[in-house]
């Protein structure tokens, strides 16, 4: 199926671990309007497309063309399935993510990962990106990841190009990831990962990263470990890619950067001194579209990727 018009409005929505973003996104990729709700993510698959369906009516108004959606996981955007993923959403492996959407919204749907999603946005912003090499990494409750070469991102055999979690990292030497391996920046770079690093150092349990953080700010030395070394792990591994790729920008967005100073500037100052000599000008940087980089990205996959059209019955108007 084609691309909507060039003018008409679409809906992007991005789905998290614990919520689901959704925006009415105009041709010129003014956002018009904005919802959230938390995904449903212990309920199984036919739970969380309820939930995006319900995010998208949210927002939808009759001249919307098409919905882009940008989920967690190994997304196949030709056939709109989740090909595998991580039990942060149960069941999630396996769902017709694109056909399940478009019966329940009646628009053609489009797909991909949330961060090759978010990376497409920021080409987007600069004028395409024609020629440029981006590493984007989105930490998180997971840590996820994609990259693009001469200005087009990645996909690779079977979708999962990008997936920089899964790449190992000293700091995780011996940590469960949560795709079955062990030693992955996922196991110690992720927000639960500090979270839990911190309970091994100190003994005493935080519940969420925020708490870690507060701590870290009051000098708890167990804190301050927890999330230097998370920033760490992260910065080496983004810099050993910045070499391999050769990369002209390299973008952090996600949860976890924004706890504060401590944690950017560990991971700028690992990243740079992983750096080989052509390179050493290069500094991570955040997401250039902000809070809406994500929503931004889901509409953006509606004008690049193959668009699946609602089954003739069952569609909702």
């Amino acid at each position: 199926m084609t691309a909507p018009h060039p003018g008409a409005p679409v809906i992007g929505l991005d789905l998290g671990g614990t919520k689901i973003a959704a925006a009415l996104v105009a041709g010129d990729g003014t956002v018009l309007a904005r919802h959230t709700l938390p995904t449903p993510a212990a309920l199984g698959p036919e739970a969380v497309l309820d939930a995006l369906a319900e995010a998208s009516l949210a927002v939808r108004t009759q001249d919307a063309a098409a919905l882009g959606v940008a989920a967690a996981g190994v997304i196949d955007p030709a056939s709109g399935i989740v090909v595998s993923a991580t039990d942060t959403l149960r069941g999630w492996a396996g769902t017709a993510l694109a056909d399940g959407l478009a019966t329940r919204t009646g628009l053609p749907v489009a797909c991909d990962n949330d961060v090759r999603a978010a990376a497409a946005a920021e080409l987007a912003a600069l004028d395409g990106g024609e020629g440029l090499t981006l590493v984007y990494a989105a930490v998180g409750t997971g840590v996820g990841g994609a990259v693009a070469a001469s200005g087009r991102v990645l996909h690779g055999a079977a979708g999962i190009a990008g997936h920089l979690g899964h790449l190992p990292s000293p700091e995780g030497d011996g940590l469960p990831c949560t795709c079955g391996a062990t030693g992955h920046l996922e196991a110690i770079a992720a927000g639960p990962a500090i979270t839990a690093h911190y309970t091994r150092l100190s003994g005493s349990p935080a519940g969420r990263l925020e708490t870690v953080a507060e701590r870290a700010a009051r000098q708890d030395p167990h804190a301050v470990s927890a999330i230097t070394t998370g920033a760490r792990a992260a910065g080496r591994v983004l810099g050993g890619l910045a070499n391999a790729l050769g990369a002209h920008r390299v973008v952090v967005g996600g949860g976890v950067p924004r706890i504060g100073a401590l944690y950017w500037d560990v991971l700028c100052a690992a990243f740079a001194a992983e750096l080989m000599p052509p390179l050493r000008a290069l500094r991570p940087v955040p997401p250039g579209g902000g809070d809406d980089a994500a929503v931004l990205g889901a509409a953006e996959l509606t004008r690049t990727l193959p668009l699946h059209p609602p089954r003739t019955s069952g569609a909702t108007p």
